[in-house]
């Protein structure tokens, strides 16, 4: 039996896993209702290339793979399409996904010109600040941040998720995931605090922006929004990692490391503790799949 100070150690050796792990972000899945209006809606509004397209008539689903560069290099957008399966809850706790673009006054007119996604902020400076942005609506009722910045190598650049205890959130994605705090932003004239999570710099790639608002602890998440999918060198260590955290700040494994039957891509698979699922992807079998 491993004594109190063995036992220290081995959290300790097993916490600096996370540390050292070369993860990324891969991609988002969640569910809509016509796959086909919305790749024309992104390829046409904000656009996107479809990456890959899949069809799993046994499970009676279709995916797409969505984004701004190649899979291996960069974040994509997976969407669901379950067969006849035409609307979803988006609930309260999901935000918006963000775009970079180097003119969002245009990129907003390409918009209103089409017949798919809306405009439901107009384009023009935050307010208190000077980044200019908008907000789009999909045809399920996602929402899209357009965020003007210079030239970068990620355009898909937010995924933005409510939580009910900042602190915490920021805690766990950094023990659990290696993840670093980028930015925190209070805005108490609107009640709310930001924290960016990621693996590099903001203009660099896709990070978290994990969203406080004032008193409120819980969310409902609908059925629309699944989950992100975070590449690692090891999912056993990573699976092992998060274990630990999660008792002692909450969420729970929901799949034990191991390979997906048929298709021996090693995943494993949590909620964080705001009820947010993740999966961690075996980054060389990620690879090889889409190889």
């Amino acid at each position: 039996m491993a004594t109190g100070s063995e036992a220290g150690k081995s959290a300790e050796a097993v916490l600096e896993w996370p540390k050292q792990d070369k993860k990324r972000m891969l991609h988002a899945v969640y569910r809509v209702g016509d796959l086909d209006r919305t790749i024309k809606c992104y390829t046409e509004c904000f656009g996107m290339k479809l990456l890959r397209k899949r069809d799993v008539p046994e499970e009676k689903y279709t995916n797409a793979f969505l984004g701004y560069g190649p899979e291996d290099t960069n974040f994509a957008l997976e969407l669901t399409y379950n067969y006849g399966v035409d609307k979803y809850d988006i609930g309260a706790g999901f935000g918006h996904f963000a775009i970079a673009n180097e003119d969002v006054y245009k990129l907003s007119e390409t918009i209103k010109s089409s017949d798919c996604c809306k405009i439901t902020r107009e384009p023009g400076p935050v307010k208190g600040g000077s980044t200019v942005i908008a907000f789009a609506q999909d045809p399920d009722g996602y929402m899209f941040e357009l965020i003007q910045r210079g030239p970068t190598p990620e355009p898909l650049c937010q995924v933005m998720l409510r939580v009910g205890d900042l602190d915490r959130a920021i805690m766990f994605y950094e023990k659990a995931l290696g993840m670093k705090l980028l930015r925190k932003k209070d805005v108490p004239q609107y009640k709310y605090t930001i924290a960016m999570m990621g693996y590099a710099e903001e203009d660099k790639t896709t990070v978290l922006e994990l969203t406080y608002n004032y008193g409120v602890t819980e969310y409902n998440k609908g059925n629309a929004y699944a989950q992100v999918a975070i590449g690692t060198d090891d999912v056993y260590k990573s699976a092992e990692a998060v274990e630990l955290v999660t008792k002692e700040l909450g969420g729970k494994i929901l799949r034990q490391p191991g390979p997906l039957p048929g298709l021996n891509t090693k995943i494993t698979s949590f909620l964080d503790p705001d009820g947010w699922k993740v999966v961690l992807v075996d980054h060389a079998d990620f690879l090889k799949e889409l190889h």
